[in-house]
């Protein structure tokens, strides 16, 4: 099912290079100090390529949190649990 996963993601992202590739309109774009003319598939590509990882870097942190406190909270229920006893209940079989 992963290589089914991974082989529909690369033919995505084939689809849309050839769209990409096709769509080559100037347009003039400004942002906060200046203005520039860029080629439209261009633009969208690093704004898509911004957004993606800006979004890796805030769910990332988010699951190294989640991870950190469920470490912490082993350990924390480590001490507190009593540590396992050794002592096996014996019965004698004629009993």
């Amino acid at each position: 099912m992963k290589i089914i996963k991974i082989i529909l993601l690369i033919v995505l992202f084939l689809v849309t290079l050839a769209l990409g590739s096709q769509n080559q309109a100037i347009v003039t774009f400004n942002y906060l100090l200046a203005q520039g003319e860029f080629h439209l598939s261009t633009l969208l590509g690093v704004v898509f390529v911004t957004g993606f990882v800006i979004s890796w870097i805030i769910f990332g942190s988010l699951h190294l949190k989640s991870q950190l406190t469920v470490r912490k909270l082993r350990k924390k229920l480590a001490k507190q649990a009593p540590p396992p006893s050794k002592d096996v209940a014996t019965t004698s079989p004629n009993s």
